[in-house]
């Protein structure tokens, strides 16, 4: 049976959007007649295009969270003994969103057409990573389907609590940051031009201050709009430049070389390079392709590019911490970590371990780093402001010398 997406009318005329399972649209109207539908529209949740290729009427996706759910849910089921063709049933039917629905009994259908549970997630490139896949191979291949599914949900819910620690400690900063351009534009387009209107036409030289006050004033005041417009197009250029690998190299190797940006990024990468290899190696992956699919999950092109390196360092022969000493982009800590745990054959274990290290060490330096900040730009818009209220009072207090 396959997947289709319906749209029927209830008894009081109100429309139901949905999914559901039927051998073919003729079988599915049957079904929605027998719940007392009114069937509008049937169409497979997947088609097949001339080329081959699938398209899904849903978007090829899930949110984090909503991977985690299923993962989650399917390891629950599945060490709770109960098949996999119906664990997958039971997680659909468990689905509030008609995306997600439509998405596992489209797996559904797969399994049931005798293919592994790991071929199946390959119709999803999108959705489930090669890391995803690998493990799931292997908990199959293994037997522990039900346990690596239960790492991936786990794995899931660090990434995602790491993730959000990571944005709230940058929402403050750019609130901040937004505020005080805001403020201080709003100043210069609306209330200065009024305090230093008095001072315009005076046969007094102005101080350089309060010149310099009214000519910027000035330009905001007169070409706002054009400095709106070319912000918002300094924006979208930069994305559509980044957008361009090469250019995008360049500047992840630029950031490994910036004071503080390179620690924050290494130490971000490097946590997130450490796990991913843990739990690949702890599914029993192995170990070359775990760092291949290891390295496919950083973000920064230059490291990820090193990680090939270790990879193949490691296939010629080389241990994995001399490897990655070689390489000279990772933190001393992971290497003395990584060649303590091939040592003692718990390489997994000191993986996991370094990674946890990575992520205090980063959790301490986003907390420095916002706790140095506040005062910082406090200090900037006190000198901001105070330069402003200076060329104010500069010309009154020279105008009050004159009549004295």
């Amino acid at each position: 049976m396959a997947a289709f997406s319906f749209k029927a009318l209830e008894n009081s005329g109100r429309l139901r959007k949905g999914v559901i399972e039927g051998e073919s649209a003729r079988n599915v109207r049957n079904q929605l007649r027998a719940q007392g539908l009114k069937p509008v529209e049937v169409k497979p949740a997947v088609v097949k295009r001339e080329d081959g290729l699938r398209w899904q009427i849903f978007k090829s996706y899930l949110t984090p969270t909503e991977l985690t759910l299923f993962s989650r849910q399917l390891s629950t089921l599945i060490q709770a003994g109960m098949p996999l063709d119906d664990a997958l049933i039971a997680v659909a039917q468990q689905s509030s969103k008609a995306r997600a629905k439509g998405l596992v009994l489209q797996l559904r259908t797969r399994v049931r057409e005798g293919f592994p549970l790991a071929s199946a997630l390959a119709d999803y490139p999108k959705v489930f990573n090669d890391m995803y896949r690998a493990m799931v191979s292997a908990g199959e291949q293994a037997g522990f389907l039900g346990a690596v599914l239960e790492q991936l949900a786990d794995y899931g819910e660090e990434r995602q609590y790491t993730q959000q620690k990571l944005k709230m400690a940058m929402v403050y900063p750019i609130i901040l940051v937004f505020v005080a351009v805001v403020v201080i534009s709003l100043l210069m387009i609306f209330v200065v031009p009024e305090l230093v209107g008095l001072f315009r036409h005076t046969d007094t030289e102005l101080p350089v201050l309060t010149k310099l006050l009214i000519q910027c004033s000035d330009f905001l005041s007169t070409y706002w709009i054009y400095c709106l417009v070319l912000s918002v197009g300094v924006i979208v250029g930069l994305k559509l430049l980044f957008k361009r690998p090469s250019v995008l190299s360049r500047w992840h190797s630029v950031l490994l070389r910036l004071p503080l940006v390179a620690d924050f990024v290494t130490a971000v990468e490097s946590a997130r390079f450490a796990s991913t290899l843990s739990i690949l190696v702890t599914s029993g992956v192995p170990l070359l392709d775990g760092l291949r699919i290891a390295g496919q999950v950083l973000g920064n092109r230059t490291l990820r590019d090193a990680s090939a390196e270790v990879a193949k360092a490691v296939q010629e022969g080389a241990s994995l911490h001399r490897a990655l000493a070689q390489s000279n982009r990772f933190p001393p800590i992971m290497v003395h970590m990584v060649a303590s745990g091939e040592q003692s054959g718990q390489l997994e274990v000191m993986l996991s371990r370094s990674s946890q290290n990575q992520e205090r060490e980063l959790e301490m330096k986003l907390g420095t780093l916002t706790s140095l900040f506040e005062p910082l730009m406090v200090l900037v818009m006190a000198v901001i402001v105070g330069a402003i209220v200076m060329a104010v009072l500069l010309p009154i207090i020279q105008m009050n010398d004159l009549v004295a």
